[in-house]
């Protein structure tokens, strides 16, 4: 038995009220470019609509100019979606919260994640939109992903309840030290001020 390895999200495919509501919502709040449109191939009374969600990857949304909006809670049953994410660079989401009240966009807040901050909010249909910005950036050679692993395991190894700060700061030290060579016998935390106090 081998696994099918994945190698990234390819899409992913919402289904929305008519054309208009999905232009207006995933280009016109998110600022997601509308890229191109053409029939739902198994079903043509549905047309399919294509964003880009700023990395090259797409948001697509079927839509039918027959289906009317329905903004109560979309589903939290085993099995649904409960919310989709989407990154904002940190001067983005700090305007978040201010361009959300300018539209009287009801939103949760900034959330502290400790590893990232997040604000909520639902779009025009129910569906819960999330809004994160990581408060750090990997390593190069390093993703997001790898970084959290690392911190992951010093969270449980610490005992800790949550990833915090410290953690990802910790997590960050060890990959570049695992990963960059050093002419340095002793690569362990150093005072260069010791000599100049003790004098």
């Amino acid at each position: 038995m081998r696994k099918l390895q994945s190698q990234g999200v390819h899409h992913i495919t919402i289904v929305g009220a008519d054309r208009r509501t999905s232009i207006d919502f995933w280009e016109g709040v998110l600022g997601m470019p509308f890229v191109f449109e053409q029939p739902n191939l198994d079903n043509a009374s549905e047309s399919h609509l294509y964003f880009d969600p700023g990395d090259g990857r797409l948001i697509t949304v079927f839509t039918d100019e027959e289906r009317a909006g329905d903004p109560s809670r979309t589903p939290t049953d085993p099995g649904c979606v409960h919310h989709l994410a989407f990154a904002l660079s940190r001067a983005t989401f700090l305007q978040a919260v201010g361009r959300l009240d300018e539209r009287g966009i009801h939103h949760s807040g900034v959330k502290d994640r400790g590893f990232m901050d997040s604000v909520y909010f639902e779009d025009p249909l129910g569906l819960l939109i999330e809004l994160a910005s990581y408060r750090f950036e990997p390593p190069a050679g390093f993703t997001h992903a790898e970084v959290l692993l690392a911190a992951h395991k010093l969270r449980v190894e610490r005992g800790d309840y949550n990833i915090g700060p410290v953690h990802v700061a910790d997590a960050i030290e060890d990959l570049v030290a695992r990963s960059r060579g050093s002419l340095s016998e002793d690569r362990s935390p150093a005072d260069p001020y010791a000599k100049r106090a003790a004098r």
